[in-house]
C-alpha cells in the first residue's frame, strides 16, 4: 500500500505544477493540517485514491470552505482495507480560535474515540496535527504537543504516528523520522511517501455479514 503523506505547506510540485501523474499510484492520501482546502480539492480530483483530513490550528477556513471530495477522520478510527487509521486534529491552545485544545481538552477527545479504538480492536495509524509531548515538538507554547498522544502510542502500539504541526525548516537538527519503541514517528511536512505491506483482513463478524445482507436486502428493493 502506498501512502502520500501532507502537512503545513503545500508542496510546489503538486500545487504549482500540478500533473495528474503526480498523484497516481498512491492508494491513501492523508493531510495532517494546515493545507489550502483547494489544494486538497484538486488533489482528490485527479485520484481514485480517498484524500483523508485532520484539522490544523490555521484550518479556520475550513468551516466554511470545507475540502471537497475529502474525508474528514477527526475523533473517528477510520477503516481503510484494514488499515485502521485513528484522526486527532488541532494544535495545543495558545490564542481563542477553532482546532485549538489544552492537554484536558484533548484528554476528552481521547477518552470518547476509546470506544472506536476497542471497537477496531485498536489502530495502526495515528494521525493528528500536533506532535506528542517531548516528541520533536517545540519548546514555545504554540508547538508544544500532547502528553495524551504517548499514552495512546505507549498503550496501543501503532505502527506509525504521523503529525505536522513543527516546521521541519524550522530547525535542521529536527528529525523527519524516528522510532518510539515498536511506532515508528513521521513529521509529514511539505511530503512524504510511506510504503507498507497491506494488512490482513480480519474474518467478517456477525455483524458485518448482518450489515452486508442488509446491504443486499436494499439494493433489490
Amino acid at each position: 500500500m502506498k501512502i502520500l503523506l501532507l502537512a503545513d505547506i503545500e508542496s510546489k510540485g503538486l500545487w504549482d505544477y500540478f500533473s495528474p501523474e503526480k498523484v497516481k499510484g498512491y492508494d491513501l492520501i492523508i493531510s495532517c493540517g494546515d493545507l489550502n482546502p483547494h489544494y486538497l480539492t484538486l488533489l482528490a480530483t485527479f485520484t481514485a485514491a480517498p484524500v483523508l483530513y485532520v484539522h490544523g490550528n490555521h484550518d479556520t477556513r475550513y468551516e466554511t470552505d470545507p475540502p471537497e471530495g475529502c474525508i474528514c477522520i477527526e475523533d473517528t478510527v477510520y477503516n481503510f482495507r484494514g488499515l485502521r487509521i485513528a484522526g486527532l486534529g488541532g494544535s495545543i491552545r495558545y490564542k481563542p480560535g477553532a482546532f485549538q485544545y489544552t492537554e484536558l481538552e484533548m484528554r476528552t477527545r481521547v477518552r470518547k474515540l476509546r470506544r472506536q479504538i476497542r471497537r477496531n480492536k485498536g489502530f495502526d495509524l495515528l494521525i493528528t496535527h500536533s506532535p506528542a509531548k517531548g516528541l520533536n515538538d517545540g519548546e514555545d507554547l504554540p508547538h508544544q504537543g500532547f502528553e495524551c498522544f504517548n499514552e495512546l502510542i505507549d498503550e496501543y502500539h501503532p505502527q506509525f504516528f504521523v503529525h505536522g504541526h513543527v516546521h521541519l525548516s524550522y530547525s535542521t537538527t529536527l528529525p523527519r523520522c524516528c522510532q518510539k519503541e515498536h511506532t515508528q514517528v513521521i513529521n509529514a511536512y511539505e511530503k512524504y511517501e510511506l510504503e507498507i505491506e497491506d494488512p490482513e483482513m480480519p474474518p467478517p463478524t456477525w455483524r458485518d455479514k448482518l450489515n452486508n445482507w442488509k446491504k443486499q436486502y436494499l439494493s433489490r428493493l
